[in-house]
């Protein structure tokens, strides 16, 4: 079992990456070094917090060891009363047994896997991952073209780094009183390293474990829940709105230069280029426009440069992603908002069972028929969902509350006052392994979830912004890729210090872990490990209190970025829109699903005639042709007595289907778009038949 534990993490954790990966990135369309390299850094990434609780079980071992062999020599021990002898021999008093871990990981390996994880991923976040982010951000239409745009847009960003450090080398190796060997350089980098990202750890810790506890305790309240999810439908909707209109602005620049370079002109392949970026309604559409007959002029006809194609290559595949998702996110928040809605229906009933306004089309299988059934789903939905929902929270609060008093306190090594370390020490004494590892692994664990859910919830307004369902753009990705490379090394030195392994912070001469042996000593630098490291974790305790009373939305409110807040005016104006909204969708998913109720009626009472009024007039057509000349007026009796009996099947079918999908009439206006009433143009609802089937929405997801 030596390396098993190791191995098997290392499996586990590569598949985890991949299913997150895959939650929010596209593997049919995105760029495969894009996904490859995202994948690489949240792998990496993952990997350090999973090992990190077998290394510090393995150094807890270690010390065992040590302490064992440093144990002195007892007093001397009395043998029993003998006539020949009176003499006291001197005897060794027996030690406490060290017991291997079960995860135990043979010495060398882990210096090594750490050295290669963390250097990785150093590269990646300060080198690959930047370079990159403008490559597949790029317009051009070949790879030299990004490579060179991706070389311009990092020129400051590398050149401002060099600048610095040559700087500092320069000032180092000047300075007589400094001689610094390639050891304490190496500290002095990665000591730079982690100071910044431990500046935005705190940042994002202390929204975190805030915020966590607080969205499951607010999810437990369905009214509160449902309320909010008509704020963000109302939003949403505006947002949709205008990525409708900047897709139909940009698809308009586009049909106008596909119009004017022809077929023969030499940047048509550009062209064609851009126009397979652009959705399949509007490439059919500029193809019946476009005359591949007529040759181009250059005498006459002024054409744009690369440059502007590439720029309008650029702005195409930022304005389909947007708009597919939005139009992805709008059709999730739709079926959130149904849910909701049902939920609170269905609290009132008596029967126990749980129904829904619009029952899946897809078949039910085993696990709805036999386990999640009805009444189960009453049960969980209506009463237990509330109560564990609750329960959880109340748990990430006390863990929060001891995380805060933790990073407060964890400097203090006699007594000892981290809960953490108490913890800890606890069970070193006992040997009890998988307890240590239960425990480190659950805290790191905490600590990565405040911190890397964070980064999924920033959002930079469409510059970075992450959004699940396959919807996450590949600038995003890579960004996420970058902070998280730069988060994880501080994090898990911060979590070191929290249980007292760190001898930089807790001052301890105890046996180090293989982590930290390639941390390199951070004494190098006394000013960041004694004043730093140990002062500014403490600024977690402001931000927890600002994220409570919600320091920040309300000033994000005040700068016209509308926030949910239920005492704001425009808070509930945005929610009485977006209940509207969802009542208008939920009308017009009400009648298709009719009309489809209709067509099925239909199906089954006029197909079988329908086909046999076929086969009649098929027979009377050859009877014609036959003996037309002979028996005119009878054929003209036949074709009208079966005429007059095709006449009233159809009246009757058109009675059954008329007015399958009625207009929406209310008291304010004709349309079922509310965008509509206010301008003059139509944005909500210009691009919807031109699009596929909403029941088919995801078919290219």
């Amino acid at each position: 079992m030596s390396g098993a534990a190791l191995g098997i993490e290392i499996v586990v954790v590569f598949f985890l990456a991949l299913f997150l990966l895959h939650r929010y990135g596209d593997f049919k369309k995105q760029q495969r070094m894009v996904l490859f390299g995202t994948l690489l850094a949240w792998y990496l990434c993952f990997l350090i917090v999973f090992i990190l609780p077998l290394d510090v079980s393995t150094t807890i071992y270690k010390q065992c060891k040590i302490d064992q062999e440093q144990e002195p020599v007892s007093t001397l021990t009395p043998l029993p009363t003998n006539h020949t002898t009176s003499n006291a021999t001197p005897t060794k008093s027996v030690p406490t047994p060290c017991y291997k871990p079960w995860s135990y990981i043979p010495d060398g390996i882990m210096p090594v896997f750490w050295r290669v994880v963390y250097w990785t991923s150093q590269c990646l976040t300060w080198l690959l991952l930047p370079f990159m982010q403008s490559y597949a951000r790029s317009g051009g239409f070949s790879i030299t073209g990004k490579i060179k745009t991706a070389l311009i847009e990092n020129a400051i960003y590398y050149g401002t780094y060099l600048l610095i450090f040559g700087s500092l080398l320069i000032y180092v190796a000047v300075h007589p009183e400094w001689h610094l060997t390639w050891y304490e350089l190496q500290t002095i980098g990665i000591t730079a390293a982690n100071t910044w990202g431990l500046f935005l750890l705190v940042l994002l810790l202390g929204y975190g474990l805030v915020e966590i506890p607080r969205s499951y305790w607010n999810a437990s309240r369905h009214g509160h829940l449902l309320i909010k999810t008509y704020f963000k439908a109302s939003k949403l909707m505006t947002e949709k709105a205008d990525a409708e209109e900047n897709l139909e602005d940009v698809m308009e620049e586009v049909r106008k230069i596909s119009e004017s370079i022809k077929y023969n002109h030499p940047l048509r392949k550009y062209v064609d280029t851009i126009l397979r970026k652009c959705p399949v309604e509007y490439q059919e559409k500029m193809g019946r426009n476009m005359d591949d007959y007529e040759d181009f002029d250059d005498k006459q006809n002024t054409y744009p440069s690369e440059k502007s194609l590439a720029k309008l290559h650029k702005q195409v595949i930022y304005a389909v992603q947007r708009h597919n998702r939005t139009r992805v996110q709008w059709q999730m928040l739709l079926q959130q908002a149904i849910h909701l809605e049902d939920v609170a229906k269905n609290e009132t009933s008596l029967t126990h069972q749980f129904v829904h306004s619009f029952p899946s089309a897809e078949p039910d299988g085993w696990f709805t028929r036999y386990i999640y059934t009805p009444t189960v789903e009453w049960y969980w939905e209506c009463l237990l969902k509330h109560w564990f929902y609750r329960l959880l929270s109340v748990i990430l609060a006390l863990f929060s509350v001891a995380v805060v008093w933790s990073e407060c306190t964890f400097f203090s090594t006699r007594p000892v006052l981290s809960l953490f370390a108490v913890f800890i020490q606890l069970a070193e004494r006992d040997y009890n392994y998988l307890y240590i590892e239960m425990a480190c692994f659950i805290t790191i664990f905490f600590l990565c979830t405040c911190v890397y859910s964070t980064v999924f919830r920033i959002r930079v307004f469409n510059y970075y912004y992450f959004a699940s369902h396959h919807q996450t753009d590949a600038y995003s990705l890579q960004f996420s890729g970058m902070l998280f490379c730069r988060l994880t090394p501080p994090l898990c030195l911060n979590f070191l210090g929290l249980i007292h392994m760190d001898s930089a912070i807790s001052h301890q001469q105890k046996e180090q872990t293989a982590y930290t042996s390639i941390m390199g000593s951070m004494h190098v630098i006394s000013f960041i490990a004694n004043g730093f490291y140990i002062y500014y974790p403490m600024l977690i305790v402001i931000l927890c209190i600002a994220t409570y009373f919600s320091f920040g939305t309300r000033c994000l409110n005040l700068l016209g970025f509308q926030q949910f807040m239920g005492d704001n005016e425009m808070t509930s104006d945005l929610i009485d829109e977006g209940k509207e909204l969802i009542r208008r969708e939920k009308r017009k998913r009400q009648r298709i699903e009719d009309g489809e109720n209709r067509r099925r009626e239909w199906k089954e009472r006029y197909g079988n005639q329908r086909e046999e009024y076929s086969s009649r007039n098929r027979s009377v057509h050859e009877l014609k042709e036959t003996s037309y000349s002979d028996t005119v007026a009878p054929g003209n009796n036949r074709q009208a007595k079966y005429s007059r009996s095709g006449n009233r099947t159809e009246r009757d079918c058109i009675e059954l289907l008329q007015d399958a999908e009625p207009l929406d009439f209310n008291g304010d206006s004709l349309t079922d778009n509310p965008l509509e009433t206010e301008s003059g143009r139509n944005t909500g609802g210009r691009y919807l038949s031109m699009s596929s089937s909403r029941s088919r929405i995801f078919d290219d997801v």
